[in-house]
């Protein structure tokens, strides 16, 4: 069984989605956020997990995530605070991000459904923006990420270099838009029209500020 954990921010003005302001204003882009995080749950519902975790860096946990252990983030850069969690957890575990809200139950089904294939060490879901919103371990090792730069047009190229460095064998999973700009979220939203975030999304552009 494989666990899985969605690594999230509380969605507070000024805190997430800076980069959606503007058009959107601060309060709308924390909302968008919002709304990303509860369809990213939604599709995780009925995936057979053997375990949840919500690696948080908030207060508030957000509705949805009940069913999941909620463990804080770390202090230090991205790639430190993934690795911690690769440190902490034993067994196939995948973590995925908040800010795929295309993503449905399909794009995981892979890691999750049945044992985790023989012939896969980790699985890997690329991002358009050149990152990754999927990571997948066999056997979870926080040095297999920590040192990988982050945020970079370049970081799934370190990252899955870093994989083959360490002789894993990598599964691909669906490339994803990772929203960081407005065109990328009206690029999510596109992909997944009925989704909240699309809702959430065209009800702030179609607001005045």
């Amino acid at each position: 069984m494989t666990t899985l954990v969605v690594i999230a921010k509380e969605c507070l003005p000024g805190k997430v989605k800076t980069r959606l302001h503007p058009p959107l204003t601060l309060e709308q882009a924390a909302e968008v956020a919002a709304a990303s995080l509860g369809d990213t749950l939604l599709a995780t519902d009925s995936l057979p997990a053997s375990r949840r975790i919500l690696l948080f860096d908030g207060n508030r946990p957000p509705v949805g995530s009940e069913q999941f252990d909620v463990i804080p983030q770390t202090t230090g850069p991205l790639d430190e605070r993934i690795a911690a969690l690769f440190d902490l957890v034993t067994g196939p575990t995948v973590l995925i991000g908040m800010d795929t809200p295309q993503l449905v139950r399909d794009d995981l089904a892979p890691a999750f459904d049945g044992e985790w294939p023989d012939d896969v060490d980790a699985w890997y879901g690329a991002s358009t923006d050149g990152g990754f919103w999927a990571l997948g371990l066999r056997d979870p090792d926080g040095s297999l990420v920590r040192g990988v730069p982050m945020s970079r047009d370049d970081t799934g190229a370190h990252q899955l270099a870093r994989l083959a460095d360490a002789g894993l064998r990598v599964s691909r999973l669906r490339t994803l838009t990772d929203v960081d700009h407005i065109d990328d979220a009206i690029a999510a939203a596109a992909a997944a029209p009925d989704g909240r975030f699309a809702a959430v999304l065209n009800d702030a552009l179609g607001s005045p500020e």
